[in-house]
């Protein structure tokens, strides 16, 4: 399908409500190359346009929820922009494979796109901190707020500069923490994950390498083959309902619970920069509001989704969860904090960014283990053993 930009009407009757709708909608139009604008005057007869259509492409198969976010996102846009913007979102690899969004979106090939910025991580190391690894102790709505009032937001936009990426990035959708992975057997300690052929991706790829594992990077939709064949022995995506959907439990009924190699993750909406300043400024704050709005859509949309996943994947597939050990956890920290002393030497953008969320989550964390009660007391009150609030057999 080829890319729309923008096309002129027919001049439209001098009606008071056409004289209206005609300076309601007047904004920039783009043409050619993306970032190549140019401006339409308010000519004296009321004139409108035909509405801006982007090209995007998310980096999810099209039957993960994941793209399914992507598509709720594209539809808030369109609505509320009363289809003067209208987004279209293509699965992965129907224009670029999902690891080549960023380049494609960069080069004007997308005019955006839906992912994760860990799957930058071959552009830029600091990208994956963005959601790879434990975030010192924030969840991904903690890591959302510094990005949007600890400065989170200058410092991406500075490095994208730095690696000449000419786009517009939105990270949003706070993802709950992510599995240890899927594994031929329960994982009791350390040693058991020692040479085992393991898929992950972004700074997690050093972590569970350090860890003693064989890591391939590979995107969502290639995991479980992969695992079918034998090229890998174990593998981590992300949450029940893609892990589901995508068939893990036809390779595996092992899957380990709670991990911090993911802990912090959210989605980037990326806009080619051009194509996104050609827009009027009308149109840029709906799209940041549009952003917020599909957050906590995600975010309360995941907990009902996965939670029934969840129960479906052991009462219908016989998957068995556990819990990873204390043991694993904390060695996980341990080795992530090897890589990621190495990187901020090596790299001073890395320990920029890293020290900026250091200096926000002490504060951030304390505030919130100070402040929450633990919710674990509540669950065993009301559905634990002798819960008063479990239904009647």
């Amino acid at each position: 399908m080829s890319r729309q930009d923008s096309r002129h009407s027919p001049p439209a009757s001098a009606s008071a409500s056409s004289a209206k709708a005609a300076t309601r909608r007047k904004f920039l139009l783009t043409a050619g190359a993306a970032g190549a604008a140019a401006t339409v005057a308010a000519p004296a007869v009321a004139q409108s346009t035909g509405p801006v259509s982007m090209r995007w492409q998310s980096t999810w198969p099209s039957k993960d929820i994941f793209h399914e976010y992507a598509l709720d996102f594209a539809k808030k846009v369109n609505d509320m922009t009363g289809g003067d913007l209208k987004i279209e979102v293509l699965p992965a690899g129907a224009v670029v494979p999902a690891f080549g969004l960023l380049e494609a979106v960069s080069k004007g090939t997308l005019d955006g796109g839906h992912g994760v910025m860990v799957y930058h991580y071959g552009k830029q190391t600091a990208l994956a901190l963005w959601g790879s690894g434990p975030g010192y102790g924030m969840d991904a709505n903690m890591l959302l707020a510094w990005h949007k009032y600890g400065g989170g937001k200058e410092l991406l936009a500075k490095l994208y500069d730095s690696i000449g990426a000419s786009v517009v990035s939105f990270p949003y959708g706070p993802m709950p923490t992510q599995p240890l992975g899927w594994f031929k057997k329960p994982v009791a300690k350390v040693d058991d994950m020692k040479g085992l052929k393991f898929r992950t991706v972004g700074i997690s790829i050093d972590v569970f390498q350090g860890l003693g594992m064989a890591v391939n990077a590979l995107p969502g939709g290639e995991i479980v083959s992969a695992m079918d064949r034998g090229l890998l022995d174990a593998a981590e995506f992300n949450n029940a309902s893609s892990d589901r959907v995508l068939g893990f439990p036809d390779v595996s009924k092992v899957c380990m619970l709670q991990s911090y190699h993911q802990n912090a993750e959210q989605f980037e909406v990326l806009f080619n920069k051009g194509r996104y300043e050609a827009l009027p400024e009308k149109m840029r704050a709906i799209i940041a509001n549009a952003v917020e709005a599909a957050s906590a859509d995600m975010s309360w949309k995941a907990i009902d989704r996965y939670s029934k996943d969840y129960v479906e994947m052991q009462q219908k597939d016989k998957v068995r969860f556990y819990k990873t050990p204390d043991a694993v956890l904390k060695r996980q920290l341990e080795v992530y904090d090897d890589v990621v002393k190495k990187k901020a030497a090596e790299n001073p953008m890395f320990k920029e960014i890293l020290e900026s969320q250091r200096q926000f989550a002490q504060r951030a964390t304390q505030w919130e283990n100070d402040t929450v009660v633990n919710r674990r007391m509540a669950f065993d009150h009301y559905f634990g053993a002798s819960g008063v609030a479990k239904q009647p057999t």
